[in-house]
């Protein structure tokens, strides 16, 4: 049974967050010092300015993370969402952004924006899935970046039927 709980960051989560994020830029692209810098300082580049950082847990292990970086008041950066290897295919990356969602609109979030790239596939069609919309990419952004999408966090397309028995309540 895959019992997935999503928590709010704290510090004893750095090395998961660094390794999950670092696991899948590094298999497809190479770590820009952006990322160097969220990575090892989730605290400082996420948390400090208004941002929030969630953990998933799954049977008891910590299995992935997604991060809303503070834009302004009302838009968020869905931003460093990965799952380990060993727990991918479970439902834990759409069970995070759900939960990114519910934080993004107690901050006070009216939209969410993410980049991505098209060597992401299977996460373009969650977005998709979930109710996201394509935007036109501007430049300077991120070098990697040639996906921008957006969703208005009133808009989102909630999950027709969540199994009660795989999804245990979140603790944030």
């Amino acid at each position: 049974m895959n019992n997935i709980i999503i928590v709010e960051y704290n510090a004893s989560h750095q090395p998961y967050f660094e390794k999950f994020n670092r696991q899948w830029i590094e298999k497809y692209f190479m770590m820009e010092p952006l990322d160097e810098f969220v990575l090892r300082n989730p605290e400082e580049a996420i948390l400090k300015p208004g941002g929030a950082i969630l953990m998933a847990e799954c049977d008891g292990e910590i299995a992935g993370t997604v991060a809303l970086r503070k834009l302004d008041g009302e838009m968020y950066e869905f931003t460093k969402m990965a799952v380990d290897e060993r727990f991918r295919r479970r439902g834990i990356a759409e069970r995070l952004s759900y939960a990114s969602f519910d934080k993004a609109k107690e901050l006070g979030a009216v939209k969410v924006v993410l980049y991505s790239n098209t060597k992401n596939a299977a996460a373009i069609k969650l977005y998709e899935k979930i109710g996201f919309k394509h935007l036109k990419v501007e430049s300077g952004v991120y070098k990697r970046a040639n996906v921008k999408m957006v969703i208005d966090i009133d808009e989102i397309l909630q999950p027709a039927t969540i199994n009660p028995l795989l999804y245990n309540k979140k603790k944030f």
